[in-house]
C-alpha cells in the first residue's frame, strides 16, 4: 500500500461514510454508504490509493452492522468518476502499477461477492471506476438527472480495469459492452443517459432525481421481497460473442488503425471474458488478473501518458489560450453581419445565431444566393426543432433573428463581421473597404481566411487595428478548434473580443501568428505535400496514402484531399510554396488533378472496394523512383519535426502544446499520440531532425 501511495501523495481522498438506516417496508437495518471528496460537483470524486482504502473501511463498518442490504451512492450530482489519473506520471515501476489494479479489484468485488444483497444508487455522474463500483454491485438504478454514464478509459488509452471488461459482457451482452467500452469512448468519448444505460441493460430501474433515494430504497425493498426480480438477458457466447468481437475489431481499426494499445487490449479482454463466470471466484480471479496485467502495462505505456497530455491540453490549456488579451479588453457583441452565404458562411451563420442569439445578417452578390443561405440557416434550426432540441417558441425566436441583405449598409449594427468568400487576397480587401463605409469605427473585421495575410489585408484601412483572423474548420459544428491571427496592427481590444467570441460560440481558440498557413493547415500541407511528392515520384497511391496511420491522422492523406477539396488545397500549397519555397513545393499530380476539376483521387466500385479513379491514374503523371512505405512515413515524420521546430522559432504559437492542441481539435489527431509532438519525441524524431526533444522527459511519456 505504501509503494503506491507515494505515487499519489497529492490526491484529494474520496471519503466513504457508512449510515445504518431503517428502510420502510424492510425488515432490518441497511448500510448506506456515501462516497464523498468533500467538494462541490465541480470535483467529482475519484478513486486513488486512500479512496479505495476508504471504501474498504467503509465496507468493513457496513458488514460489521449484519445489515440486510448494502447500498452505496455518491454526493450530490456525482456518484464517482473513477480512477484518479494525477498519480499516474508518478508511478515509475511495474509493481506499482500492478498494487493499483489489484487494489481497485479487491474492494470492488467485496460489493459482487457479499452474501448480503448490495445495490448502487447512481445518483449523478458515474464513469469508469465509478461506473465500475455499480457493476460489482448486485442491483442497479439511476437517477434520470445523472449527467453521464460510461466507460471512457479507450479513449484516454486504458482499459476498464477494475471489472468492467469482464463484469459487462456478461450482465448486458458482449454487443452492448462493444458499444460501451469501444465505440462510444472513441467516438469523441461518447456516454450515456440513463435512459439509454436502462435500455442496453446497464442500470435495473431509472427515477426522479427529486425523491431519487426513496424511490430506489422502495424498489429495492421490493427486490428484497421478491416482489420484482430485474431481468438478466441470456449471453451468447457463441456466434453473438464471435460477432460482437469482430465489431469490436472493426472499431479500433477504423479509429485507432490499432496503433493504440489501450483499445488494442480491450478487445482481448472482453474476448476472454466469454470464458469467465460471473458466479465462480476463481473464474472472476482469472479474468480480473488479466485486467490487472493490462492496467500494469498501459500505465507505463509512452501513449497512455500522451493522453493524458492531450486530455489536459484539451480541458485545460484549451480554455486559456496562451497570448489572450486580458478578457476584460473585450467588446460586447450585440449583433453579427456575415459577408458571403454560401455553405461556409451559412454554417457560420447557423454557429453564431445559435450560440450567442443576436441578430445575424448576411450578404452576398445576389438575392438568390442570399436566399438560399437563410434558407440553409432556418432548415437547420427546423432539424433542432424536429429532435426535440429546441422549442417552437425558441426556434421561431433564432430564425428571426436571421435576415439577409443586398447591401452592405444592413451592417450599421452590428459589432462583428465575418467574411468567408474565396480565397483571394484583392477580393477580401475589397469587400473590408467597403464595410469600413458602413460600420463603427470599433467594429471588428474578422476574416475567416485560411492562408492568407492578415496584415496585408488591413494594410489599406482607416481602421487596420480592427482586423483579425478569425479561422474556422469544415464542419463548422463538429471542429471545436478556431485559430484566432493576431495582424501586425492589430489591438489588444480586439484581440480580447475575438477570443472573448470564441468562448461564446463554445469552440477552443488557439492564437497564432500573422504567418502563411497559420498552425493547422501550414502543417497540413506540408504532410500532404510529402505524401503526393512521393506519388509524384512513383511511389503508388495505396502504399503513399497508408504509410503515414500511426500518426494519427483520424483519414488517410487522400480521402482527407478529397474532403477538404483538392482546389483548396492546392491553393494553400501555393502561398506556402510561395513563402517557403525551400520547404514545399507544388505537386504537379495535384495541379493536373485541379485542372481537369475531379474531386478525388479514390473511386468506389459496386462492391464498395477503394480503387485509384482510373483518369486521375492517367493524368497523374508519375516518376520511376517509388518510395516504401517505411520510406514515406520517416520523410513525413522528418517533414512534421522540421516545420513544427521552424514555426516554434517564428513564434507562430507560444509553445509546442499549442501545436498539440491546433491537431487535436483541427483535424482529430490522435490522444494516444498526444497530438504530434510527444509522438516525435518518442520516435526519436525530434532528436534526428532538430538535435532536441520537443518536450521534456515526463511530459506526455514516462
Amino acid at each position: 500500500m505504501t509503494d503506491i501511495a507515494t505515487a499519489f501523495a497529492d490526491e484529494v481522498v474520496t471519503n466513504a461514510y457508512t449510515k445504518i438506516v431503517a428502510v420502510p417496508g424492510i425488515e432490518g437495518p441497511v448500510a448506506l454508504i456515501t462516497l464523498d471528496n468533500g467538494f462541490d460537483h465541480t470535483k467529482p470524486s475519484s478513486f486513488g490509493p486512500g479512496g479505495l482504502k476508504a471504501l474498504d473501511a467503509a465496507l468493513d463498518e457496513a458488514f460489521a452492522a449484519h445489515p440486510v442490504a448494502i447500498a452505496i451512492t455518491g454526493k450530490p450530482f456525482i456518484f464517482a468518476a473513477g480512477a484518479d489519473l494525477k498519480g499516474v506520471p508518478s508511478i515509475t515501476n511495474r509493481d506499482q502499477a500492478l498494487e493499483l489494479g489489484r487494489l481497485g479489484h479487491k474492494v470492488f468485488r467485496r460489493l459482487r461477492e457479499s452474501s448480503v444483497p448490495t445495490f448502487a444508487f447512481v445518483n449523478g455522474v458515474a464513469l469508469g471506476g465509478g461506473l465500475e463500483v455499480a457493476l460489482h454491485s448486485h442491483y442497479r438504478t439511476a437517477s434520470e438527472s445523472a449527467g453521464a454514464l460510461g466507460l471512457p478509459e479507450t479513449f484516454l488509452g486504458l482499459v476498464p480495469g477494475w471489472g468492467g471488461t469482464q463484469l459487462l459482457p456478461n450482465l448486458i451482452g458482449p454487443s452492448n459492452a462493444v458499444t460501451v467500452v469501444l465505440e462510444n469512448a472513441l467516438n469523441q468519448n461518447k456516454t450515456l443517459n440513463p435512459k439509454k444505460a436502462l435500455e442496453l441493460g446497464v442500470v435495473d430501474a431509472v427515477f426522479g432525481s427529486a425523491d431519487f433515494l426513496e424511490q430506489s430504497f422502495a424498489w429495492a425493498a421490493q427486490v428484497l421481497a421478491g416482489e420484482i426480480t430485474p431481468a438478466r438477458p441470456e449471453i451468447d457466447r457463441g456466434k453473438g460473442w464471435d460477432d460482437a468481437i469482430a465489431r469490436a475489431k472493426a472499431v479500433v481499426e477504423g479509429k485507432t488503425k490499432n496503433n493504440a494499445p489501450g483499445p488494442v487490449k480491450a478487445v482481448e479482454l472482453l474476448e476472454l471474458a466469454r470464458t469467465t463466470d460471473l458466479t465462480d471466484p476463481a473464474s472472476l480471479d482469472k479474468g480480473f488478473a488479466a485486467e490487472d496485467e493490462a492496467l500494469a502495462d498501459l500505465l507505463l505505456a509512452d501513449e497512455l501518458r500522451a493522453g493524458l497530455y492531450a486530455f489536459d491540453l484539451v480541458n485545460k490549456r484549451a480554455k486559456r489560450p496562451a497570448g489572450a488579451p486580458d478578457k476584460s479588453l473585450a467588446r460586447k457583441v450585440t449583433g453579427v453581419g456575415i459577408v458571403g452565404a454560401g455553405l461556409m458562411a451559412s454554417q457560420l451563420a447557423m454557429l453564431f445565431v445559435r450560440q450567442l442569439k443576436v441578430p445575424v445578417v448576411l450578404t452576398d452578390i445576389d438575392q438568390e444566393r442570399i436566399d438560399k443561405g437563410v434558407g440553409y440557416v432556418h432548415g437547420e434550426i427546423d432539424k433542432l426543432q424536429g429532435k426535440g432540441r429546441l422549442s417552437p417558441d425558441a426556434a421561431n425566436r433564432l430564425k428571426g433573428l436571421v435576415s439577409g441583405s443586398l447591401d452592405k449598409a444592413a451592417f450599421a449594427k452590428t459589432d462583428f463581421v465575418i467574411e468567408a468568400v474565396f480565397e483571394n487576397l484583392d477580393l477580401k480587401k475589397k469587400i473590408f473597404a467597403e464595410l469600413e463605409e458602413h460600420i463603427a469605427p470599433e467594429t471588428i473585421l474578422a476574416t475567416n481566411t485560411s492562408s492568407l495575410s492578415i496584415t496585408k489585408m488591413a494594410a489599406d484601412l482607416k481602421h487596420p487595428e480592427r482586423v483579425v483572423g478569425f479561422h474556422f474548420f469544415n464542419p463548422v459544428a463538429v471542429l471545436p478548434l478556431l485559430e484566432v491571427i493576431k495582424g501586425e496592427k492589430t489591438d489588444d481590444a480586439t484581440l480580447a473580443t475575438a477570443f472573448a467570441t470564441a468562448k461564446a460560440l463554445k469552440k477552443s481558440a488557439v492564437g497564432s501568428a500573422d504567418l502563411p498557413g497559420f498552425v493547422f493547415n501550414r502543417l497540413l500541407i506540408r504532410t500532404l505535400g510529402e505524401v503526393m511528392n512521393a506519388v509524384d515520384e512513383g511511389t503508388p497511391f495505396e502504399v503513399a496514402d497508408n504509410a503515414i496511420a500511426e500518426l494519427g491522422m483520424p483519414m488517410t492523406p487522400f480521402t482527407l484531399l478529397a474532403l477538404v477539396g483538392p482546389a483548396v488545397a492546392l491553393h494553400t500549397g501555393e502561398t506556402l510554396a510561395e513563402a517557403y519555397p525551400e520547404r514545399f513545393h507544388n505537386s504537379p499530380g495535384l495541379e493536373a488533378l485541379v485542372e481537369a476539376k475531379k474531386s478525388a483521387v479514390w473511386s468506389y466500385g459496386a462492391d464498395g472496394k477503394q480503387v485509384v479513379d482510373p483518369e486521375v491514374a492517367e493524368l497523374w503523371k508519375q516518376g520511376d523512383k517509388a518510395s516504401t512505405s517505411e520510406e514515406v512515413l520517416e520523410r513525413t515524420r522528418r517533414a512534421f519535426a522540421e516545420e513544427i521546430q521552424i514555426m516554434l522559432d517564428e513564434g507562430v504559437v507560444a509553445a509546442a502544446e499549442d501545436i498539440d492542441l491546433c491537431l487535436i481539435l483541427g483535424g482529430g489527431f490522435g490522444f494516444w499520440n498526444g497530438g504530434i509532438t510527444p509522438y516525435l519525441d518518442r520516435t526519436g524524431t525530434s532528436e534526428a531532425v532538430n538535435g532536441k526533444r520537443f518536450l521534456a522527459p515526463g511530459v506526455a511519456s514516462v
